[in-house]
């Protein structure tokens, strides 16, 4: 608490402008009662319940906005994503405590008792201190009148452990599905659509060992490019002090646990622009790509949906490296920004341009020997990382997506050569994304054939990594590689002659 009213004067002119109040007398008072870290975990909650921002691009914003010192940022960090990851369960359980369904509460009273419950059964705050701070929260951002019903919501949560409100799910549940729903706060179409796809590799056992790996926070992983001019074991160790390591399934790959990864990519002794934050998922999908077969001096690369430029960036380090080029699309101006940004230190092989990937504008007229399609999709692969996409996806998402990932394939492979290669990449498991999607386009043009993504993915990889099932495609999971769940295909384009 000391580290929360250091910060709190610090922030305390932000948070007036952010939430306004009744007179700055009562605003002043109010604020210096709540640590600033819970005032941005609550923006930030806001922000994705209101403006459907992704909680790990506005909470940067919101920590640098409120001048979080260290300590702060990481309290902000862990209410916002602890509250959201669990918000399925957290919502039962405030169900039960208030005798009130979760709808029937007032948006921002619900997001002060989610925060609440995630103080008083996912962190180590005293009772005391996550009651009475959600008191004054509630007072500084919703109805005052209010702030009675979070104190006795709260207090009811707090008299009972985690186990025994795991037994209170499980009591008042309408079925297995729906207690399991709660339980792992997954909603029920998600939990069925990933045990379908562990069920086609033979794996449905490790049901639960992938919703707890969708509940828990990823390690931050790097990427070392190539032509970084160190390695990453070299890299790896000149960073050792931010508790790097060269392990992961990526030959590129860094991982760090919970260190600052500004301070280790300054520390790795890359060049600038040739180390970045990157799932080595994400790595492994550009590299299956590039690496499917040797690279003939002059290839033309193209990523069709690129932003914001993870796997550009990779594109472009193996195109430096084998003399190729890439041409860059994203459909958004705002996102081609960010692959502009992200592909700096590879400039030279990359042109970043901004059209419509099923548009003949974002072929730019030419034909390509290799062409990634990073194709919009549910996320349901990156629920770590992103867990409110969980609450945000439906069942009815799904037509239009893999409607649009079919007419990106198709106009994709009108522009790639002959005995070109084309990667398929989705971040989800949802077999309607992925095998339904890739066995439908074969079908519909004999002139494609899969290649076996799972022997490439196999010599690339810096280990040996577990693959499920009998396809040729590659399905990399969280709990298995601790990575995204990543899908990835690789697709040729044979002469009809």
């Amino acid at each position: 608490m000391s580290g929360e009213r250091r910060g709190a004067r610090r922030t305390q002119a932000g948070a007036q402008r952010q939430h306004g109040g009744a007179g700055r007398r009562n605003s002043e008072r109010s604020s210096a009662r709540i640590s600033p870290a819970r005032l941005v975990a609550y923006d930030v909650l806001r922000d994705v319940e209101d403006r459907d921002a992704y909680a790990n691009l506005a909470l940067p914003g919101r920590i640098r906005e409120a001048s979080l010192d260290a300590r702060d940022a990481g309290l902000a960090t862990e209410l916002a994503a602890g509250a959201l990851r669990w918000q399925g369960r957290y919502d039962r359980i405030i169900e039960i405590a208030a005798n009130r369904e979760i709808e029937r509460i007032d948006p921002r009273t619900r997001n002060v008792l989610r925060l609440g419950a995630h103080q008083l059964l996912g962190m180590r705050t005293a009772a005391h201190a996550a009651v009475n701070e959600s008191v004054e929260l509630q007072r500084r951002v919703g109805n005052r009148a209010a702030a009675g019903f979070v104190n006795g919501v709260l207090r009811s949560i707090g008299r009972a452990s985690n186990e025994e409100w795991d037994s209170r799910i499980a009591e008042t549940s309408s079925s297995a599905t729906d207690a399991r729903a709660a339980l792992t706060s997954h909603p029920a179409w998600v939990i069925r659509a990933v045990q379908d796809a562990l069920e086609a590799e033979g794996r449905e056992s490790e049901l639960d060992a992938l919703l707890a790996a969708d509940n828990a926070s990823p390690r931050v992983s790097l990427a070392i490019l190539p032509g970084a001019g160190v390695t990453p074991a070299e890299a790896a160790a000149a960073a050792a002090e931010s508790g790097a390591t060269a392990s992961g399934p990526s030959p590129l790959g860094l991982e760090i646990g919970e260190g600052d990864p500004a301070r280790a990519i300054d520390a790795s002794g890359a060049r600038r622009g040739y180390a970045r934050v990157q799932d080595q998922g994400s790595q492994l999908a550009a590299l299956a790509l590039t690496r499917a077969r040797p690279v003939r001096r002059g290839e033309r690369w193209l990523d069709l949906c690129a932003g914001p430029g993870g796997k550009t960036a990779v594109l472009g380090a193996e195109a430096l490296a084998a003399g190729a080029s890439v041409r860059a699309n994203e459909v958004a101006e705002h996102r081609a920004e960010l692959v502009r940004r992200s592909v700096l230190g590879v400039a030279d092989a990359v042109e970043v341009v901004s059209f419509d990937g099923r548009s003949e504008d974002a072929y730019g007229g030419e034909m390509f020997d290799r062409i990634l399609v990073d194709a919009p999709c549910s996320g349901l692969g990156a629920l770590r990382r992103r867990p409110e996409a969980r609450w945000r996806k439906h069942p009815s998402d799904l037509p239009d997506l893999t409607r649009l990932q079919g007419e990106l394939l198709q106009q994709a492979f009108a522009h790639l050569v002959p005995g070109g290669v084309l990667a398929y990449v989705t971040c989800s498991p949802h077999l309607a994304e992925t095998r339904v999607t890739v066995d439908r386009l074969l079908r519909s043009r004999p002139d494609l054939v899969e290649i076996d993504a799972r022997a490439v993915i196999g010599e690339v990889a810096r280990s040996g990594v577990d693959l499920g099932g009998v396809a040729k495609s590659v399905q990399l999971w969280p709990h298995r590689h601790g990575t995204d769940a990543m899908f990835i295909s690789l697709i040729e384009r044979r002469d009809r002659s």
